[in-house]
């Protein structure tokens, strides 16, 4: 018979959600974006890349093509050639285009308000639809697990998984879904800036009481806390 993963206590992760609502009581996402078309293809291109640099390319990539009908008849290499900061820019480029056609042929050029219909375009996954879903239209789809909000959920001992996929349905089980958008935020967010891959700030950190890393326990990420 198989068997499930426990689930993260309740308690313990209400408490959690709380303390990240006084540390950012009105979080939003971190990539600039005018539309749900812009934000679509920014969280796209943000794939192994930090928000930041993404915020520097994407001005002169909206310039040139402001609206899937723009970026759906692109030329390919001059799409390279802006992303070229980011790394991975040919596979982002052909994504991108490839995105933007399916949305002039099966949308009207518009981004969908469908879970289904985000992930079916190229290089979308999850975690870009639950971004665009949450962020874009206000629809709570499900909870944006990406490396920062994978890390923290693992040093708070709420799973032992490793792909976001599954981290992501534990969560949702524990997790309110009227929260889910803005608590993705926060989790991702405090990951980023506070909780860091190599030196997570534990001293004076508001979650540290509550979490095993904080407290001296050993760090499943393999970083070296305060």
């Amino acid at each position: 018979m198989r068997q499930t993963a426990p689930l993260p206590d309740r308690d313990h992760v209400q408490t959690v959600l709380e303390r990240l609502a006084v540390w950012l009581p009105a979080p939003r996402c971190e990539l600039d974006h005018k539309n749900p078309f812009e934000l679509l293809i920014a969280t796209e291109l943000s794939a192994q890349c930090t928000d930041a640099r993404v915020n520097q390319v994407t001005p002169a990539l909206f310039a040139r093509y402001p609206d899937a009908a723009a970026l759906a008849g692109a030329d390919p290499a001059a799409v390279e050639d802006i992303l070229h900061p980011l790394g991975f820019f040919r596979v982002k480029a052909r994504n991108a285009i490839g995105t933007a056609r399916l949305l002039v042929r099966d949308h009207g050029g518009e981004v969908p308000q469908d879970l289904d219909a985000l992930i079916r375009l190229p290089g979308v996954a999850r975690k870009t639809a639950n971004v665009v879903m949450g962020t874009a239209f206000g629809v709570a789809t499900g909870l944006t697990i990406d490396t920062h909000a994978f890390r923290l959920s693992l040093r708070l001992g709420w799973h032992r998984q490793r792909d976001p996929v599954k981290v992501e349905r534990v969560l949702m089980a524990v997790m309110p879904q009227a929260g889910w958008i803005d608590d993705s935020h926060r989790l991702v967010l405090f990951g980023r800036h506070r909780c860091t891959a190599r030196s997570p700030e534990c001293a004076g950190c508001p979650l540290r009481d509550l979490c095993p890393v904080g407290r001296g326990g050993i760090d499943p990420h393999g970083a070296q806390g305060e």
